[in-house]
């Protein structure tokens, strides 16, 4: 069967998320960017609904481009509200408070 995602690149992309400060959150084109690959923020999340195949990464600190949570992890927002990440409803970070700047 052929490999669909290298290693490499599944590592850079956790690595960049390890780089996310506490009480940040980043999008998931920006960690696209921060990789040199502008256009795959589909793959940033791919690569994230499967880090725990991986180690522990920060991924409840990466959101969409609206500042909303992952969809199907209710604990996203109980990690970000630990680390003084307040949240706009249940479903939205502030990225104009909390977006990591990098």
């Amino acid at each position: 069967m052929k490999r669909i995602l290298q290693d490499d690149l599944i590592y850079e992309i956790l690595s960049a998320v390890e780089e996310i400060p506490r009480g940040r959150v980043a999008t998931y084109g920006q960690i696209a960017r921060l990789i040199g690959r502008d256009k795959n923020a589909r793959l940033v999340g791919k690569v994230l609904s499967m880090s725990d195949h991986y180690g522990q990464y920060p991924c409840h600190r990466v959101v969409d481009h609206s500042g909303r949570l992952a969809p199907f992890w209710k604990e996203q927002g109980t990690l970000l509200q630990a680390e003084g990440v307040e949240l706009k409803d249940n479903d939205h970070v502030d990225l104009k408070l909390y977006q990591w700047d990098c």
